[in-house]
This record gives structure tokens, C-alpha cells and sequence, in this order.
């Protein structure tokens, strides 16, 4: 090998030489690089994920904040208190008598993230009045819903009774907020009222009245059933009907409606009523006696001497029925003759 040859022979592994230490340092360089970019890659798609979850918190942080806003408290004794107080408010802002209508309370059941409470409401009135009652609850800008109603026809044209449930939720742990009157977004002079009138204007909920008995003939006999309360005597037991079984700040109520004067009274544990004292209002739900398929929410329960009577509501004093032992309530089964 001559000199020339040694000389390009040199050159050429010191070029090699640095192409290897160059790529070996770029190598070297470039690898920690990529490892520091897929480092920040990743550590933006954690901050981008944070930050999608800070809006979805807020965003739902003002949803149940505004949803609060509409609920009647905090907690379950208050939102009870304030929601039976509206329904009392609207019943007699309706044109509904109070001593009609029965309120008890439903509920707490556990949700999760709140509590749902409420009111079993049922009554008698004017169908006008009972359509303009139902519309103001369910158009009511409270969180509510209204639930199982049924209406059928009462005891005179025009009137119906009603049965439903009002519920509410109480939301848990409840955000901070500043609660404001609700102003009512529709009320009973509203157009939107009038879609209903159709229900009112046909009565179709009108009780079936039975035609009038022809004219007795000329000297026969009157009937074996004599008039319930003749003309000038004081009115009988079947003048009286139980119209509402509701409590008042914890105590039971019975209210009496005198169908001659019409005139409610009202009467608690202790007094006198349809020849005996009354001793308590049972509040279980039982079937109606004569119809099994039919169920009675209350009664109020008299004693007569040794013997309990029950009186449902919606039924006159005339209606009594003995008790048996067995269908006693709890609270008086330890008393029973």
C-alpha cells in the first residue's frame, strides 16, 4: 500500500469516525428530547382533562344551584312546614274550604343526593274550584310533582272529590343560596287556565240523580221509611257528615259539617260526638266496609259506653259501625271491653 492509498484510507475512517460520534451524539441528544416532549404531551392532555372536568363541576355546581333556588328549604322539617303552608294557601286561594280537605304527610324517602317529601292531599268542592286548584300546584315554580290524582263525583252537581300527592325534594348537602319568593308563573286568570274549562262547562263528573218517585195514589199508605228529619224536629244523626280528618300542629282534627245549617264544626280528642267521646283518629288505610275493593284513608273512633264505633270520612254519624276487637287500632287495642 503506497502513500496515497494510506492517506485516503485515513481519511475516509476519520470521516466514518465522525459520522459515527455524530450520530451517536445526536443519539445521545435527541432521545432525552423526545422523552421530555412525550413527558409535556402527556402532561397537557392531564391539564386539558382537568380543566374539562372544572367546567363540567361548575356547570353542574350551577345546575344544582339553580335547582335550589326552587326547593322550599334546606332541610326536611322546614320544606314540610313551607310546602303544606302553600298548599293550605292556594286551597283557600282557590275558593275551597280548608275544613274539606285532609293534609298528611308523606315521606322522607332517602334519593341519592336528596330527599323526597311531601303531602297526601284529598277533599271535596266545586269542580271550578277544584280544576283552578290543581292547575296552580302543578304550574307551582317549586321543584315538585304531582302525582296520582283522582277525581269522582261528590255528593252534589257541581261537586267532585279530589285525591293526590304533592312531592317536593330537599336536596343533599345543599348548596349555598338565597332564596327568593317564587313569583307563580300562571294563575287561575291566566289563558292557559282556560284549556281546562271545557271539564268545568260539560260537569262531566255530574252525579247520577235518580228521577223523583211518582205521586203517591189517592189513599195509599205512606212508605214504611219515614223522612229523615221531620219538618220543625231537630236534625238527625244522618245531618251530620265527618268532611275532614287532617291534623292541626300535631294534634288530630275531626270536622262536622251540618248539612241543615251548613255549618262545620270542629272537634278533637276528648269531646263529645254521635253519643260518645271521641278517643282518636285512625289514620291506616283500610278497606271501605261493603266494598273491598275500595279503600278508606281515616276515621275517627268513638266510644259509646263499653263499645268503639268507627265513623269513616266522607260518611254521616248515621253510619256508625261497631268495632271488634281485632279491628282496633294499636293505640286502643289494649282497651277493648
Amino acid at each position: 500500500m503506497n502513500r496515497r492509498e494510506r492517506l485516503l484510507l485515513v481519511a475516509v475512517g476519520g470521516l466514518v469516525g465522525v459520522f459515527v460520534v455524530g450520530f451517536g451524539l445526536r443519539a445521545a441528544i435527541t432521545k432525552p428530547l423526545k422523552e421530555i416532549d412525550r413527558r409535556i404531551s402527556a402532561t397537557r392532555a392531564k391539564l386539558d382533562q382537568i380543566r374539562a372536568e372544572r367546567r363540567r363541576y361548575f356547570a353542574a355546581e350551577d345546575q344544582v344551584k339553580a335547582l335550589a333556588l326552587r326547593t322550599f328549604a334546606d332541610t326536611v322539617d322546614q320544606a314540610s312546614a313551607r310546602s303544606g303552608e302553600m298548599l293550605t294557601r292556594w286551597i283557600v286561594q282557590s275558593g275551597l274550604a280548608e275544613s274539606d280537605f285532609t293534609r298528611l304527610p308523606v315521606g322522607p324517602r332517602k334519593l341519592k343526593g336528596a330527599q323526597e317529601i311531601g303531602w297526601s292531599v284529598q277533599g271535596e268542592g266545586p269542580l271550578a274550584d277544584i280544576v283552578d286548584l290543581l292547575f296552580v300546584l302543578q304550574e307551582s315554580p317549586h321543584l315538585h310533582r304531582l302525582e296520582n290524582i283522582a277525581i269522582g263525583p261528590g255528593e252534589m252537581p257541581g261537586w267532585v272529590k279530589v285525591r293526590f300527592r304533592y312531592l317536593t325534594l330537599v336536596i343533599e348537602p345543599a348548596p349555598d343560596v338565597e332564596r327568593k319568593e317564587l313569583p307563580m308563573k300562571f294563575t287561575p286568570e291566566s289563558p292557559e287556565r282556560q284549556v281546562f274549562h271545557g271539564i268545568v262547562s260539560r260537569d262531566l263528573l255530574r252525579p247520577y240523580v235518580k228521577r223523583p218517585p211518582p205521586p203517591p195514589l189517592p189513599g195509599a199508605k205512606p212508605g214504611d221509611r219515614p223522612p229523615a228529619s221531620a219538618p220543625g224536629a231537630p236534625p238527625g244523626p244522618e245531618s251530620f257528615k265527618i268532611v275532614s280528618l287532617s291534623e292541626w300542629r300535631g294534634q288530630p282534627e275531626v270536622h262536622v259539617r251540618d248539612l241543615v245549617r251548613q255549618k262545620t264544626e270542629r272537634y278533637r280528642v276528648g269531646d263529645a260526638l254521635a253519643g260518645g267521646t271521641i278517643v282518636c283518629v285512625d289514620y291506616r288505610g283500610l278497606p271501605v266496609p261493603g266494598n273491598s275493593l275500595l279503600r278508606s284513608d281515616s276515621r275517627v273512633i268513638v266510644k259509646i259506653g263499653g263499645e268503639f264505633w268507627a265513623i269513616e270520612r266522607g260518611r254521616t254519624l248515621a253510619d256508625k259501625r261497631k268495632l271488634s276487637p281485632a279491628d282496633l287500632p294499636p293505640a286502643l287495642a289494649g282497651h277493648s271491653p
